[in-house]
């Protein structure tokens, strides 16, 4: 080996050493301090180090003990920048394959007390590639992954990992009623949140295949009375399908003073219809809600029923979905799970009853069980909902959304490691769930949790991440 190549590779060496070690300056030694605490898991050390080194965070310490319980803690995989005074780092979840981006800024005089800090999660860089295994090899992990999870109180819920549309793995961990000690079973109902949008998206697509709807068309088209005639005119079934026409969200305060009065469809209308847009429709991508709540009543208006009789009769039905349904909360589901979340400002679990709206809508809050997405993965894959073209019109996707990946129509869209998969997550109080198709390798994934996000999300991408590629 020549002594170019020696150097080059000692070099090499000594970078990936430097990359691999917090460096030794003020951002870096308050890095490792909170890196150190923050692992160790003990509340009170936590709280004690926020408010000597970041008193400003101490009032929301309740959200740092929450973090610290779902993610187990951070792995440093190395250092990306780094001065005085700014230290940024790649880390990874403990408890999950999430890799996440690391901000730290302090103050150039002692006590270099911090003031700025972040985390922010990334797609997987590609230096640290998927662990991949063999089926065996996943469902025994998977396994232990689930039992590890369950018992640090880190995951309550159903799975379900099929192969060309027949279950390998199934279970079922945790309670469903905290107070009645009632476990999960796989066919417990859980509250699917977003997940909701797949079967809107598909019910405006059997009417577009129809002959019904123009994608192209606006929504004033068939909703002639809409307050806001910008909205109306500019907007069109295919920006309310791929959240590009920007007509917001619905949560917030508005949201929170009136979440009991809001009974059906329209009653959102009613309270937001007369906001302006906030970009020009198509020019970006926005998650709106709001926007999948205005298909669920072109729906209504197109085929002269109501939403959930349209989706029950045409999506439910055809895919053989029994335990499947968005009826009011005021009536008696059996086997629905209790949604229990920590977000607030207790750090014990409680009932989500007091988050949710009377009914689900079209943008979410439905129930399912993990039998009934394998169920709708199935249909679609077998045409039963929509034929060939519109089924593939529906998930391929169209635009960049958040994460890396594309947002198609009512499903996300991504590749990573050149495995493609679609599908939609939900996620909400005490709440969480995702439908992961593989169309390539023939997989789903289905998980379904009682708890706050990322519960399922976390399960999901554990699996995601070790597939076979074939």
């Amino acid at each position: 080996m020549s002594i170019r190549l020696v150097l080059a590779a000692l070099l090499a060496s000594f970078t990936c050493l430097c990359q691999s070690t917090v460096p030794d300056t003020p951002a870096g030694h308050q890095f490792s301090a909170w890196l150190a605490t923050f692992n160790g898991g003990d509340h009170a050390a936590l709280r004690q180090f926020f408010e000597k080194n970041y008193p400003s965070r101490v009032a929301n310490i309740a959200q740092e003990f929450n973090f610290r319980d779902q993610t187990g803690g951070f792995d440093f995989k190395k250092t990306e920048e780094s001065t005085a005074t700014r230290f940024v780092a790649l880390v990874k979840e403990r408890s999950s394959d999430t890799f996440a981006r690391a901000e730290m800024e302090v103050d150039a005089a002692e006590p270099h007390q911090i003031t700025r800090f972040g985390l922010r999660a990334i797609p997987r860089p590609s230096e640290f590639p998927s662990p991949r295994m063999s089926e065996k090899e996943l469902i025994t992990a998977l396994k232990i992954k689930l039992e590890q999870d369950a018992a640090a109180d880190r995951f309550a819920g159903a799975v379900l990992l099929a192969k060309e549309g027949k279950p390998i793995f199934t279970g079922a961990y945790g309670l469903a009623d905290r107070e009645k000690k009632i476990s999960n079973k796989l066919n417990t109902r859980f509250r699917i949140g977003s997940m909701n949008k797949m079967f809107t998206a598909v019910s405006i697509l059997q009417l577009v295949q129809a002959g019904k709807i123009q994608l192209t068309d606006p929504l004033g088209k068939y909703l002639t009375d809409y307050p806001n005639k910008d909205v109306a005119s500019k907007v069109t079934i295919h920006h309310l399908l791929t959240h590009t026409g920007r007509t917001g969200d619905f949560f917030g305060p508005q949201y929170n003073a009136h979440r009991t009065e809001l009974r059906a469809l329209q009653d959102y209308v009613t309270l937001y219809g007369k906001r302006d847009l906030a970009f020009e429709p198509g020019s970006r991508w926005a998650y709106s809600n709001y926007g999948f709540l205005l298909l669920g009543l072109v729906i209504e208006k197109v085929s002269g029923g109501s939403y959930y009789d349209y989706v029950r009769d045409h999506v439910y039905k055809p895919a053989g979905m029994t335990s499947s349904d968005s009826l009011p909360e005021n009536e008696v589901v059996p086997d629905r799970s209790i949604g229990y979340t920590k977000i607030g400002e207790t750090h014990e679990w409680h009932p989500n009853t007091d988050t949710l709206p009377p009914r689900p809508t079209s943008a979410g809050g439905g129930y399912s069980t993990v039998e009934d997405l394998l169920r709708f993965a199935n249909a679609l894959a077998g045409h039963k909902l929509l034929n060939e073209h519109y089924s593939e019109l529906l998930t391929t996707g169209k635009v960049d959304s958040q994460g890396g990946g594309k947002y198609a129509y009512g499903f996300g869209d991504r590749t990573e490691d050149g495995v493609r998969s679609f599908g939609h997550s939900g996620g909400a109080p005490g709440m969480n769930g995702d439908l992961e198709i593989y169309p390539q390798s023939g997989y789903v994934v289905a998980v379904l949790a009682n708890m706050d996000p990322p519960a399922a999300g976390r399960i999901s991408d554990f699996i995601g991440n070790r597939l076979p590629v074939k």
